[in-house]
């Protein structure tokens, strides 16, 4: 996962990365949250998932320490992140701010 997840970040597009557990409710609420800005935003942003479990040297790498946890990259650094469930016109306000 690691090569690809930093194919992605490099890739020059506005990525959104959740760092989710699948035993997490809050995780569960921030899901269709997401689905809603990527509706919203379509090709602006590439929203992409971590299983904390499945990818614990990410995780680790990142300091993420609690789920969710959303770090918003941009030229493969992060510009942005938030622990917690945040509303959809919140996450899309911080990816207009900060992605472009």
């Amino acid at each position: 996962m690691k090569s690809s997840f930093n194919n992605i970040v490099n890739s020059g597009e506005v990525v959104l990365v959740d760092f989710f557990g699948t035993w997490c409710g809050p995780c569960q609420t921030l899901m269709p949250i997401l689905k809603d800005v990527k509706d919203e935003l379509g090709d602006a942003v590439k929203i992409v998932k971590i299983d904390i479990d499945k990818n614990q040297a990410l995780a680790a790498k990142y300091q993420v320490r609690s789920v969710p946890t959303m770090i918003l990259f941009k030229d493969g650094a992060p510009k942005w992140r938030q622990a917690g469930v945040l509303q959809k016109k919140d996450i899309v306000s911080v990816i207009k701010t900060h992605g472009h």
